[in-house]
C-alpha cells in the first residue's frame, strides 16, 4: 500500500511538472508587463539593465500619469458600456437563433448554421469600411453608441455557433414533458432549457465579453474625441505619438484593461470549462 501511494503521489508530481512550461509560457506575458509598468524610465531605457528583474526599484509613476495624466478612466467606462451593451444584445439575438437551429426543423436548417459559422470567419478588416457608411447613414459617427451597434455583426454569429453545439446536448425530452404540460415553446426555452444550458451562456457570455473589451478596429474607425473612444484604442493613440512609446504607461494601461478579463476568468472558470467542453464533445 505504502509502496502504491508513493508511486501514485510520484506519478501526480510528475504530470504537475509536465505543466510547468506550458504555465511560463502563458503568464511571461503578464509578467513582463507588470515588470515593465513598475520600472522606472531610467532603468527602462538603460542597456545595461537586466530586461527580467527590478534593480533600481519599483515605482507606481507610470500608474500615476496613466489616471491623472490621460482620460483613462473614461476609456475604461466606455469600454465596458460598450461591452455590457454589446454582449447582452448578441447573447439575446445568439440565444434564439441558436435555438431555433438546434431544435426547429426547416427548410435550409443545416446552410443557415453553415452560413453563421461562415459569416462568423470574415474578418472585420473586410466588413468595417461598409459598415462605416452604414454608422454615417444611422448619424452614429464619432460615438460610442456605433460600437454597439456593429459589435454584435461578429457577436452574434460566435454566440449562435457556440449555443448551437451546446443546446444540442439537452434532451428534447425534457421540453416535450414541458409541452405536454401546457407550455409554449417559448415558455420551455425559458424555463426549461435556459436555466439547464447556464454553462453554455456563460461560456458564451466570456467569449463574447473577451471579444468586444479587446476589438480594436472598429473602435478606432469609429471614434475618435477622447470622450467617446475605449481603452484599447485611447491607450495607443495617447501614449505612442510618433515614433516616442511611453512603454511604462503603455503597460500599466495594459495591466489594468486585463483586470475585468481575468476577474470574470478566475469566477466563471468552472462554467466556461465546462460550457465550453461539452459543445465541442457535441
Amino acid at each position: 500500500m505504502a509502496r502504491a501511494s508513493r508511486r501514485r503521489r510520484s506519478e501526480k508530481v510528475a504530470s504537475h511538472l509536465l505543466l510547468v512550461p506550458f504555465l511560463v509560457f502563458a503568464l511571461f506575458p503578464f509578467y513582463h508587463m507588470a515588470l515593465t509598468s513598475l520600472k522606472t524610465d531610467r532603468e527602462l531605457y538603460d542597456r545595461a539593465a537586466v530586461p527580467l528583474l527590478i534593480q533600481q526599484g519599483p515605482t507606481l509613476e507610470h500608474y500615476v500619469k496613466l489616471l491623472w495624466d490621460t482620460a483613462f478612466l473614461t476609456w475604461i467606462k466606455n469600454s465596458l458600456l460598450v461591452t455590457l451593451l454589446a454582449t447582452t444584445l448578441s447573447l439575446v439575438i445568439g440565444t434564439v437563433a441558436a435555438y431555433a437551429l438546434a431544435r426547429l426543423r426547416f427548410v435550409g436548417v443545416g446552410a443557415f448554421g453553415t452560413g453563421i459559422f461562415v459569416t462568423y470567419l470574415v474578418p472585420t478588416s473586410l466588413l468595417f469600411l461598409p459598415l462605416a457608411q452604414v454608422v454615417n447613414w444611422l448619424g452614429l459617427g464619432d460615438s460610442k453608441w456605433a460600437l454597439v451597434i456593429t459589435y454584435p455583426t461578429f457577436l452574434v454569429p460566435f454566440c449562435t455557433w457556440l449555443l448551437m453545439g451546446y443546446f444540442r446536448t439537452v434532451p428534447r425530452e425534457v421540453e416535450e414533458c414541458a409541452m405536454v404540460d401546457g407550455a409554449t415553446r417559448v415558455q420551455a426555452l425559458l424555463r426549461i432549457v435556459l436555466p439547464i444550458a447556464v454553462p453554455g451562456l456563460v461560456c458564451a457570455v466570456l467569449f463574447a465579453f473577451t471579444l468586444s473589451w479587446n476589438e480594436f478596429i472598429y473602435a478606432l474607425t469609429f471614434t475618435s474625441s477622447s470622450d467617446q473612444i475605449t481603452a484599447s484604442v485611447g491607450v495607443t493613440s495617447e501614449l505612442i505619438r510618433g515614433d516616442i512609446y511611453y512603454w511604462g504607461s503603455l503597460m500599466a494601461g495594459a495591466v489594468l484593461g486585463s483586470v475585468p478579463i481575468v476577474i470574470l476568468y478566475v469566477f466563471f472558470l468552472d462554467y466556461y470549462v465546462s460550457g465550453l467542453t461539452a459543445g465541442a464533445l457535441k
